[in-house]
């Protein structure tokens, strides 16, 4: 290891290269001597550990293309070798460590952590060389090839405490920060996946921030970590950056580095200042993912709608919402920005009190706030009234000529702004409606008619007309033609056929038929009158708001037939594909009949899991769910309802949403591999998986590094795993905060409307704003 050639990668191996120049430095790291690999034919040869074991050519024992073994090529023959074994061993009393230092391994870019074999307590000349022959026959890569494999060689340390240390944290992606996860005993059952360790989060200084998990063994006292903070600062200044480190303390306390290689891969972290965003406010009315058209037909009125009733209210400075869109999409999923919302507490909440804005600012949103309080409530009937009479006069779609259906698209996305401002001014600064109670005897079935009359939203409207409607047998696309307002309870789409929730008594909902009606004459429903309840003044516009988007899922559907769109995917509506354009796009090919040149290769958005409740963007768009409980426990656990089943530790950021399996039989399209313990025997099953849990297993293991390099979404310490989540379970993981939750878990909590149908209602998004102490 004091030969300067030891520090040669190609020669030596990243593992042993990185040892000796540390032990260069002055760093502690123990003695030992090295097996080369030899990169051809013409290095220094012998007759091997002994004549009769010298692998023959053609013996699979032989590196790769004919190459010498590392035992071949060390220096001088087998005697040479046993010189060098009998030195380190004290002639045979002292135990010995044979690792595997392959120039593959411990890089920049990957580090195959625990791919390749070593072998601890190694006694005896016949047992060395029997575990130099088991670490060169672990460069045989289950994809048939043969890695470059040096052999070091070291005396075995019987540590009392040992352990990881990473010179950053890369479960959080922070450099100022240093992790530490310590075992009694040396690092191996730590990295193994064997046993959990007591994790330390420390200062750049070794100034400890936290433990975890809650109750574990304090096996590091103040003078310890401080120490590993130093070494990791000297490692840092050796090789240039953070270092993944295995450490062990001896029985007379002294500090040994076991191995040092770079960190690989470090969690996504959002830029200081990054938006707080959530789907929380716009969830009720998209609560799917989206395709581009989808995109620009609702998301884009939405945000500029919302935009224009914060900038009236005063709440948010215009130069802001003109620079950052209100609601904005993340993996085709809506999501807005909560604070500028009101979904969210300010960052600094004493600042917010103070209140920036400039007085003019507030002083005129205070005048329009109070003069629109009064004159809302007219306003919105009127806007009510003229969508009403649009709606009635639009003739079917395939009556209009293409210039008209473009006017008549046109107008959608013009008068979705207005409905979505008003609507959310009506939220914020109108009380919120009262239902009527009826009497009703204990235990006997709802009146839906007194129901229906008694209730101020217009789902409690829909779900009433809805179940008095299948009491009667009246199949759902009847429904939806006679009763458009059964629309507030079925998300819009135009890759998905209208399905309306299923009820209680029915296990599940018939498709509607061809899109139901966006207003009475448009699908030749009759007059609207009776059809159409006498609601509040954000419940009515909420609802034309769906009528308006179901209205453009006719005309995008009637242009996809015109322009004679093929390849919609299986199960979905005819011309389903055409939202696979852009609105400009769309405009384009209805004028001038002309579809982009690559249409025909665009696919439908894969899948991607649902979004967390508060989350901030990275710089590469990598999603950072926000820590809305203390770190304690560095647990991740959640709050509320679904806590019990947030208790998992993330360890690989990311989210994704896939179908259990264990390992054995079938493998699912999209699976998340649920295993008891992090073993990394399970590293070839990693290359395609969508996710990763595991009942036990320390973040800093083997194979939690190895899913950070592939950016594989990991939870370790979910308790109860393979019992919870069985093979086939539909399963979202959240490899930031540790959430696992099956699909039945979310809709128990209300977190995911079932498929094709809008959620509850929520709270208005636009705060209102005080007119005597002005807004935030």
């Amino acid at each position: 290891m004091s030969d300067p050639q030891a520090t040669r990668v190609v020669l030596a191996g990243s593992k042993a290269a990185h040892l000796a120049r540390a032990a260069r430095a002055g760093l502690p790291v123990l003695p030992g001597f090295v097996l080369p690999w030899t990169g051809g034919p013409g290095g220094p040869r012998s007759s091997g550990p002994d004549a009769e074991d010298e692998p023959r050519q053609g013996d699979p024992r032989r590196g790769r293309q004919g190459h010498d073994e590392p035992w071949q090529a060390a220096h001088g023959d087998s005697e040479m070798l046993r010189r060098a074994w009998l030195r380190l061993s004290d002639g045979g009393a002292l135990p010995l460590v044979v690792r595997s230092s392959s120039p593959q391994e411990d890089t920049q870019e990957s580090s195959l952590a625990g791919q390749f074999a070593s072998v601890l307590d190694v006694r005896g000349w016949h047992d060395f060389r029997a575990a130099v022959r088991t670490v060169v026959d672990s460069a045989h890569r289950p994809d048939g090839s043969v890695a470059p494999m040096a052999v070091l060689v070291q005396p075995m340390l019987t540590a009392r405490v040992g352990g990881v240390l990473f010179g950053a944290d890369p479960l959080e992606g922070r450099s100022d920060r240093m992790l530490v996860s310590a075992v009694r005993g040396g690092p191996d059952s730590l990295v193994s996946g064997e046993q959990p360790g007591t994790t330390y989060w420390l200062t750049r200084r070794g100034r400890l921030s936290r433990t975890g998990p809650a109750g574990a063994e304090q096996l590091l006292g103040a003078v310890e970590l401080r120490r590993l903070a130093r070494l990791a600062r000297q490692a840092r200044g050796v090789f240039g950056g953070p270092q993944d480190i295995e450490f062990g303390f001896d029985a007379a306390g002294r500090l040994w580095l076991f191995q040092s290689r770079p960190i690989t891969a470090m969690a996504a972290r959002p830029a200081r200042g990054a938006r707080l965003l959530g789907p929380g406010p716009v969830a009720e009315t998209l609560p799917g993912q989206l395709e581009p058209l989808e995109q620009d037909l609702w998301v884009a009125p939405m945000a500029r709608g919302l935009a224009t009733a914060l900038d009236i209210g005063g709440t948010a400075p215009r130069r802001q919402l003109r620079a950052l869109p209100v609601v904005t999409t993340v993996g085709g999923r809506a999501a807005a920005d909560l604070r500028l919302l009101g979904a969210a507490p300010p960052r600094h909440r004493w600042a917010a009190l103070l209140n920036p804005a400039p007085g003019a600012r507030r002083l005129a949103a205070a005048w329009r706030v109070g003069r629109l309080t009064a004159a809302l409530p007219g306003l919105s009937t009127d806007l009510v009234a003229d969508v009403d009479r649009r709606l009635a006069g639009t003739p079917p779609p395939d009556r209009l000529t293409r210039r008209e259906l473009v006017a008549a698209l046109r107008w959608t996305r013009t008068v979705l702004v207005s409905l979505h401002a008003q609507e959310a001014l009506a939220g914020a600064l109108l009380p919120e409606p009262r239902a009527t109670a009826t009497n009703r005897t204990p235990g006997a079935a709802p009146d839906t008619a007194a129901l229906s009359t008694s209730s101020r939203t217009a789902a409690g409207t829909a779900l009433a007309v809805l179940a008095e409607a299948r009491a009667r047998g009246v199949p759902d696309h009847q429904v939806v033609a006679a009763q458009p307002v059964v629309l507030a309870l079925a998300a819009p789409s135009l890759s998905r056929p209208l399905r309306l929730p299923a009820s209680p008594a029915r296990p599940a909902a018939s498709p509607a038929g061809p899109a139901g009606p966006a207003g009475p004459k448009g699908a030749d429903a009759g007059p609207i009158g009776p059809a159409t309840p006498s609601l509040p003044p954000r419940e009515a516009l909420r609802l034309r708001v769906r009528w308006v988007q179901e209205l453009q899922v006719r005309l995008v559907r009637d242009a996809a037939r015109r322009l004679t769109v093929t390849g919609d995917p299986p199960h979905a509506p005819a011309g389903s594909k055409v939202a696979l354009l852009r609105w400009p796009e769309l405009v384009d090919a209805l004028e001038h009949d002309f579809l982009p040149g690559d249409f025909g290769e665009r696919l439908p958005r894969a899948v991607s899991a649902p979004l967390p409740d508060a989350f901030r963007l990275a710089e590469n768009g990598t999603v950072v769910a926000e820590r809305t409980t203390g770190h304690g426990s560095g647990s991740g656990s959640g709050s509320g309802s679904g806590a019990s089943r947030r208790e998992g530790q993330g360890v690989s950021g990311g989210r994704a949403t896939g179908t259990a399996w264990d390992g054995t039989g079938p493998r699912p399209p999209d699976p998340v591999l649920v295993v008891r313990t992090l073993d990394p025997a399970l590293a070839p099953l990693l290359p395609g998986l969508a996710g990763l849990v595991a009942q036990s297993g320390s973040p800093l293991s083997h194979l939690a590094l190895l899913a950070r390099e592939f950016g594989l979404p990991t939870v370790v310490g979910a308790a109860d795993a393979v019992r919870r989540f069985p093979a086939n379970s539909r399963l979202t993981i959240d490899g930031a905060t540790g959430d696992v939750h099956t699909d039945d878990d979310a809709r128990a909590d209300g977190d995911v409307p079932p498929e094709g149908t809008a959620p509850p209602p929520a709270p208005a998004p636009a705060p209102a704003p005080a007119p005597a102490r002005g807004t935030r």
